[in-house]
């Protein structure tokens, strides 16, 4: 099964961008998370819309 949810140094790692710029991203809503206790997660769909806005900006 695959992750549903990945914690701010898993999406930079996949993103290929820093933990810092993950949580810039979170914080201006481009990426959006959700509170797990007291910890953020990233869906895993919200990271494929990210990367899908990203594509459609640049073409």
């Amino acid at each position: 099964m695959d992750k549903l949810c990945y914690t701010p140094a898993e999406a930079a790692t996949l993103l290929g961008v820093g933990r810092t710029k993950v949580y810039e991203l979170m914080a201006s809503g481009q990426i959006t998370s959700i509170r797990i206790g007291r910890s953020r997660r990233i869906p895993a769909t919200a990271l494929r819309a990210f990367v899908n806005a990203c594509q459609q900006e640049a073409a």
